[in-house]
């Protein structure tokens, strides 16, 4: 680009940016407006509580309601096996065996893992 080149296309700019200059600024000298404007830019971008701060804490309280209702629903169904377990000696034996490789005195458990 030579110079003569870039100094049409930054007039060009100007052209456009007085353009608008000229439509914006009628309502930019009302002191109400400028200061309305202000305001909502305070609080818009520049405060604590902006908008991007309230999407945010919108999207963290929808997750943390999600995970409350998995960890209600896990509540409920630990709830049931436990009920379950107190009262059927067979499946108590079954859950330890299972879970925490428990074991008779005269028994020996054979772990057999498959390598993927």
């Amino acid at each position: 680009m030579t110079a003569t080149a870039s100094i049409t296309v930054t007039f060009a700019h100007m052209k456009r940016f007085k353009r608008i200059l000229a439509v914006v600024y009628p309502y930019v000298r009302n002191k109400f407006i400028f200061t309305g404007l202000l305001f909502l830019l305070w609080i818009g971008f520049i405060d604590d509580n902006n908008i991007v701060a309230q999407v945010k804490s919108r999207l963290k309280l929808a997750e943390v309601k999600r995970e409350r209702e998995f960890y209600l629903q896990e509540t409920l169904q630990s709830s049931e096996d436990l009920k379950l377990l107190q009262n059927d000696r067979a499946l108590l034996e079954k859950f330890a065996r299972e879970k925490y490789l428990m074991k008779k005195e005269n028994e020996e458990i054979f772990i057999f893992t498959t390598e993927e």
